[in-house]
């Protein structure tokens, strides 16, 4: 399916923001990124929007949009609270998830694991987010569904940003795989652990994504 435009100037726009070309705390202006990404304000509003759904921007009244990166401490807190969300995701499927849904995750692991050979890390990203909201669906808990959706966005340009540590997204894989198997089994323990460990930050993954941001306090 192809990607809209606004998407797509989303994407480049945090890859800015990453890269240090949009300080902390910037304004963003839509007509001069009209102007450099050669389009209308339209899809350039409509990316300013998704990107303050993540957090990674804030529309401030009369003011405009301004680039605002989280500290290492929000951002942990962030990712604690993320990782035990989709472990409960993951405890409740392990009871509830249908077959269906099981050969839906099987067949989004192949398309991540064509992504993997690749080394397409946005087409993984955008795979690896299919395959997190069939777990949310099937947690069977509508609510939990609307949180971890929630959260999802927040985090979304710094989950993308995690992958590009060299060897990630092959140990992104194989957690995806040990999350299955454990959901096949019916083990709602095993399950839980291995999505609370595929999701948290730790250690040298934290480390590599703090370098991307800016702004990391000292």
């Amino acid at each position: 399916m192809e990607r809209k435009r606004s998407d797509i100037i989303a994407d480049q726009i945090e890859e800015l923001i990453f890269d240090g070309t949009f300080s902390d705390g910037e304004r963003l202006d839509e007509v001069q990124l009209s102007a450099r990404f050669l389009v209308s304000r339209t899809p350039i509003r409509e990316a300013l929007l998704r990107l303050a759904q993540s957090g990674l921007v804030e529309h401030l009244p009369r003011r405009g949009v301004f680039v605002r990166q989280p500290g290492p401490i929000e951002l942990m807190e962030m990712f604690e609270v993320m990782a035990e969300l989709e472990a409960t995701c993951a405890r409740f499927a392990a009871a509830r998830i249908s077959d269906a849904a099981i050969t839906d995750l099987h067949a989004t692991n192949a398309r991540c694991n064509e992504a993997v050979a690749a080394g397409d890390t946005n087409r993984y990203y955008r795979e690896n987010e299919t395959f997190h909201g069939i777990l949310y669906r099937e947690s069977g808990n509508g609510f939990l569904e609307q949180e971890c959706l929630r959260l999802q966005r927040r985090l979304q340009p710094f989950r993308r940003t995690q992958l590009r540590l060299r060897g990630r997204l092959r140990q992104s894989m194989a957690e995806h795989e040990e999350i299955v198997a454990a959901l096949e089994a019916g083990d709602g323990s095993r399950a839980a652990e291995a999505l609370r460990g595929h999701v948290a930050v730790q250690g040298e993954k934290f480390h590599h994504l703090m370098a991307s941001l800016k702004t990391a306090a000292e």
